[in-house]
């Protein structure tokens, strides 16, 4: 089995709401992942999207496997560095404001026995 491997990072979304979305597509087929991806309704999903198509496109430049032979093998959202922002309190404080990035990886490997 070949594997394809895709990684995005620095993207401005919060590991926890992009985790919602990997789950979906974890394990699944190319094909229905995608589906998945676009029709759940979650900027996450958007933004696996592009992840999940420069992995694939990776496994077609690497082999002569069709989309309709490849499933997701891994997905991993992983956390990134945080801009940390403050708001502004009664008597002059300041309560911190987290703005946390994500690391999205995905695998791809091919469904066909060599």
């Amino acid at each position: 089995m070949q594997k394809a491997k895709a990684i995005t990072k620095y993207i401005r979304i919060s590991p926890l709401k992009a985790r919602l979305a990997a789950d979906l597509i974890r394990g699944k087929g190319v094909v229905e992942a995608k589906a998945q991806l676009q029709f759940c309704g979650l900027k996450a999903g958007r933004l696996l999207t592009k992840t999940l198509d420069s992995a694939v496109a990776n496994m077609e430049q690497q082999s002569e496997v069709k989309r309709e032979h490849m499933r997701v093998s891994e997905v991993k959202v992983d956390e990134g560095p945080r801009l940390k922002r403050a708001k502004a309190r009664n008597k002059g404080g300041r309560s911190p404001i987290l703005k946390r990035m994500s690391h999205f990886t995905i695998v791809i490997e091919s469904e066909l026995k060599e």
